[in-house]
């Protein structure tokens, strides 16, 4: 298939990677398992085993008066561990390999069917200035985008890590959180194909 752009000559695809329908639910399904894996999963307490002390008897059994205790740690003791303590957890959500390339397809061919992938020969600033990005990106009239370039740039980074509307990739960082974060996506030719031989 074609993409086209007013940037750069009309640019020939795989129909297999950016002609694909729109799996709304594969994509739900994907983007849900990313925030998963973001979760540090790292909240814990500690149940009476873990909580020091508590080794005597506090009392003899019978003839106190008072109830029975056989530990100072129990959960209803004032420094006791809790009764059911939260322990650290995985929350990472498999997704196979193959389904995930498949949600990369759909949003990519969805992002070209809605004019939101614009294609470039390059892009870089003369120099790792805020101002210099902010006065390329004009040119290009998006408000929030996501930039994929081909190979790391320095001054393109230092000069978009303070923006929060813009973001710089390299073609292998791409996934399907960052690529439906932004209403577009900039990509250079040399990333486009490198994407495109990730997903084929």
């Amino acid at each position: 298939m074609i993409i086209k752009s007013q940037y750069i000559n009309d640019i020939e695809v795989a129909d297999t990677a950016f002609g694909v329908d729109y799996n709304e639910s594969l994509v739900h399904q994907v983007i849900t398992a990313e925030f998963a894996s973001q979760r540090s999963g790292t909240k814990a307490q500690k149940n009476r085993a873990a909580v020091s002390g508590g080794g005597k008897k506090p009392w003899k059994q019978k003839g106190t008066g008072r109830a029975r205790a056989g530990t100072t740690r129990s959960n209803i003791w004032v420094g006791g561990g809790r009764a059911f303590a939260a322990t650290p957890r995985d929350h990472t959500k498999k997704v196979n390999k193959k389904m995930y390339q498949k949600a990369m397809k759909s949003i990519l061919s969805e992002l070209n069917r809605k004019e939101r992938l614009v294609v470039v020969n390059e892009f870089s600033v003369p120099e790792a200035k805020t101002k210099k990005f902010i006065e390329t990106i004009a040119s290009f009239k998006v408000k929030n985008a996501l930039i994929i370039v081909e190979a790391f740039d320095e001054s393109l980074w230092l000069s978009t890590r303070n923006l929060i509307n813009y973001e710089v990739i390299v073609s292998t960082q791409a996934n399907a959180l960052n690529l439906i974060r932004y209403d577009s996506v900039i990509i250079t030719l040399p990333a486009l194909k490198m994407l495109e031989e990730r997903l084929v």
